[in-house]
């Protein structure tokens, strides 16, 4: 038993470091499946075997203990120094989340898949919210905000953790409660215009966003000002991550 809550334990250190958290990859899921197409859904349901894009979508961050996944690892992010570097941005060999994305989603196009169709989606399910995330895409200086340390509600954290998880936290929803409650606001006309988007024009958005996550105010003494600052850009990225991510499901699956 002791062997198992610390396995447990560890998990749930190594994931809440990483991404969106439990929670908000979760959201990103949930928002998802409300915008799949009827057939999109039921194949994608039973390529997961009955598990949902919510359920699926932090799959990757589970599998970083296991060695057998190393060359994953580099995927949860890239590296673009400013917006002028995108155009001219160059995959590193290990490759990147911006690639990872387009390859896997051809292989759902495709059916030519390095794995199987249910590793593909869940690859996908966790990056396209990745990369909405905008300290996924680094500048390559601080190690996408890991480096900037940062007390938040009193306790010692940084940057990027504040933004994968802290701030979801703060409101001690469900996944559920979340998605309802960031999609409550949002009108047919703003989620359509989301859509027929690139995972370059992601990464562009997150390379403009992340400039505002850095506006700490005095980081010894981050908290509520900070939620109230940033609140509207993290629901808006989580938001987009689902509508996208069934968006860019929708569009490969009719490509068959």
């Amino acid at each position: 038993m002791k062997k198992l809550l610390f396995t447990l334990s560890a998990l749930f250190i190594t994931t809440t470091a990483f991404a969106w958290g439990l929670t908000g990859h979760r959201v990103v899921g949930h928002i998802a499946m409300d915008h799949l197409d009827k057939g999109v859904k039921k194949k994608i349901l039973a390529a997961l075997e009955g598990e949902d894009l919510a359920m699926t979508a932090n799959w990757m961050d589970f599998i970083k203990s296991d060695p057998a996944y190393d060359t994953l690892k580099a995927l949860h992010y890239c590296t673009i120094a400013s917006v002028d570097d995108i155009d001219h941005h160059v995959h590193p060999d290990q490759g990147d989340v911006w690639q990872a994305i387009e390859k896997y989603l051809k292989e759902i196009q495709t059916q030519e898949y390095s794995v199987n169709e249910a590793f593909a989606l869940k690859v996908i399910a966790h990056l396209i919210g990745d990369v909405h995330q905008p300290l996924h895409c680094g500048n390559g200086t601080d190690r996408g905000a890991n480096d900037v340390k940062v007390t938040f509600f009193w306790e010692k954290s940084n940057l990027h953790r504040v933004w994968d998880s802290g701030m979801i936290d703060y409101w001690k929803m469900s996944y559920t409660e979340y998605s309802n409650w960031i999609m409550s606001s949002r009108n047919s006309e703003e989620i359509e215009s989301w859509k027929n988007s690139t995972v370059k024009d992601w990464v562009r958005e997150s390379v403009v966003y992340r400039e505002q996550c850095y506006q700490t105010g005095n980081p010894e003494r981050m908290g509520y000002r900070y939620i109230y600052d940033h609140s509207d850009l993290l629901h808006l990225r989580l938001a987009q991550a689902g509508v996208r991510l069934a968006d860019a499901l929708n569009k490969a699956y009719a490509a068959r």
